[in-house]
């Protein structure tokens, strides 16, 4: 009996112990773990839930990452801004696998993509290369946003800020969306900004860019993404609901006509602020930017090198921008700029109000987002992690990646509907 009574004291107390054992992720799964009372506080003030719509938005030169919600109004206000822990590459898009770019479109991100057993804490694949990036012979895989603050191509967090951002959208897709945006620019697309990079070899991509750039901020809602004639074309209807082919030419489209209005009033104040801006702006510093398919090919070679274990340089080569600028301070803005150029970013509540309200009658019918399931298997991230950041300017650098996914696009509502309640409430 005094036997009985030992080994049952004894198993108890083994028991107890590996009770004390338990590590929190066994108690509550990182994947799970809920946004700190601060935001939810914050969401309330703004007239946001837990569960409504999200979208994302990356800048690479100031190093952010920001989260935006939807309002009962059906518009977007920003709710969590993030230091973003490392990117690799340059401003730029990504080109070819292994040339350690960070990609820059507009991508979506649905269910399947996220991956709550990430080595890099959680993640989620961002949908590189979406139909723009395949029309165009991009090549890359497992290009994410995931934690462990290392990279080599993806957009880096440290695991304490890749949680809230992944419970953001967690919570969306329990809310109901079938999918959210993200948008993933080189810098903030304003005048001055622009206005540096005019002779930049990827200027071109970056004006196309700046349309959705434009619309988002013009609307507070994220533009509805489609490719045709190797081209994004934001917020415009096929005529008689005609298909688009990534490749293929774009056939006529039209848009409503409020919204086109308002956009030209908006693009009609950049121009201003832009003239402005390259008369104060000749000698701006600028950021190291990729020269295109021909520096991204070197850099994956190097890669590919560096992984045989082949002595290579500590960095990868690069091809000097045409304009890359020794590092120096920014010119101050002239009184005259600033006012232009604070003339264009603020808010022309009254002007949108007036040109967007009419659009509830003129938007036409849009066919619903392809609502076909990306694949479920959970993908494989490829990245080797980098714990050194790419540098950005010349001179230190001379010294020296789950299936692809669709277009991004709206919320799964159309183009009439989303116009229409914008200025419902």
């Amino acid at each position: 009996m005094t036997r009985l009574i030992k080994y049952t004291f004894l198993l108890s107390t083994a028991f107890a112990l590996a009770a004390c054992n338990e590590t929190l992720e066994d108690i509550a799964p990182k994947a799970e773990r809920q946004l700190p009372a601060r935001i939810v506080q914050t969401m309330k003030a703004k007239g946001m839930s837990k569960s409504s719509p999200v979208t994302m938005r990356i800048f690479k030169e100031e190093g952010k990452l920001e989260v935006w919600k939807a309002k009962t109004n059906g518009r977007y206000d920003i709710i969590a801004s993030y230091d973003i822990c490392k990117w690799s590459g340059q401003l730029g898009p990504k080109f070819t696998e292994g040339d350690r770019q960070a990609p820059e479109g507009f991508y979506t991100v649905r269910p399947a993509q996220m991956n709550p057993k990430s080595s890099y804490y959680l993640a989620f694949n961002i949908g590189f290369p979406n139909a723009y990036d395949q029309a165009n012979g991009r090549t890359g895989k497992h290009l994410m946003v995931h934690g462990a603050c290392s990279s080599a191509g993806c957009y880096s967090m440290t695991d304490e800020q890749i949680s809230e951002i992944y419970a953001f959208a967690r919570d969306s897709f329990k809310g109901g969306q079938r999918a959210f945006q993200v948008q993933a620019f080189p810098f903030r697309m304003t005048a001055e900004n622009m206005a540096r990079y005019r002779n930049d070899p990827n200027y071109d991509f970056w004006k196309m860019l700046k349309e959705g750039y434009d619309y988002f901020e013009l609307t507070k809602m994220p533009p509805k993404v489609d490719v045709c004639g190797k081209r994004y074309v934001f917020n415009r209807e096929t005529l008689d609901g005609e298909s688009l082919s990534p490749t293929a030419a774009c056939p006529p489209m039209s848009q409503p006509e409020s919204l086109l209005t308002a956009y030209r009033q908006y693009q009609s104040q950049y121009d201003t602020a832009f003239n402005a801006a390259l008369k104060a702006q000749s000698t701006a510093s600028k950021s190291e930017t990729i020269a295109g398919h021909q520096e991204a090919r070197l850099v994956a070679d190097w890669s590919k090198r560096r992984a045989r274990g082949e002595k290579v340089s500590r960095l990868p080569p690069n091809i000097p921008s045409p304009t890359a600028v020794a590092e120096a301070p920014e010119p101050a803005s002239t009184p005259a700029v600033a006012a232009t150029a604070s003339a264009y970013t603020a808010e022309p509540a009254s002007r949108l109000q007036n040109a967007l309200e009419a659009a509830a009658g003129e938007a036409q019918q849009q066919s619903q987002e392809n609502a076909a399931a990306a694949t479920t298997e959970t993908p494989v991230e490829g990245a080797v992690p980098n714990p050194t950041p790419r540098p950005n300017t010349s001179a230190e650098r001379t010294a020296s990646v789950p299936a692809p996914a669709p277009a991004a696009g709206g919320q799964g509502t159309s183009l009439r509907r989303r116009i229409q309640n914008l200025f419902s409430r």
